[in-house]
């Protein structure tokens, strides 16, 4: 077995136990057991191993695994936005499991990768970004001041 695919195996498995853990905390017990299961999917596995680890310069193939776990994990907040066939784009609300997860997630991705947890950093660096209905929007950040 090639040594990247090794590495980014420890890193889910170290991800997901700090998901799970923080997930646990806000009663979101099954939804941390299941989080990002999609990642060991080889559509998804390869992909995210080879762009992180063998520093492949494949993009597509990286970014249509990134479509596929976004779309299949409703974690993520572009799973609630529509891209209209006319072009507009629909904001839905998140549901309140979802922006729980959520913000497991970016807890958890933050100890896993740096040892901290700096949601509230990684989300004003962010958040210019991410296409969030207001009513979620305004959850997220009442939570990142508590």
């Amino acid at each position: 077995i090639n040594m990247h695919l090794l590495k980014y195996l420890n890193y889910i498995i170290k991800h997901k136990w700090y998901v799970m853990l923080e997930c646990f905390k806000v009663g979101l017990i099954w939804r941390g057991i299941i989080h990002d299961m999609s990642k060991f999917r080889p559509s998804e596995f390869f992909p995210y191993a080879n762009y992180f680890y063998k520093n492949s310069n494949d993009d597509n193939d990286f970014d249509m695994a990134w479509l596929l776990h976004q779309k299949c994990n409703k974690h993520h907040w572009q799973w609630w936005v529509l891209s209209k066939d006319d072009g507009d784009v629909m904001i839905f609300p998140m549901s309140k499991k979802s922006r729980l997860e959520m913000l497991c997630d970016w807890n958890g991705a933050g100890k896993a990768i740096s040892g901290k947890v700096d949601t509230k950093n990684f989300y004003e660096k962010n958040k210019q970004n991410m296409k969030l209905h207001d009513e979620t929007r305004g959850w997220i950040e009442c939570e990142l001041i508590k």
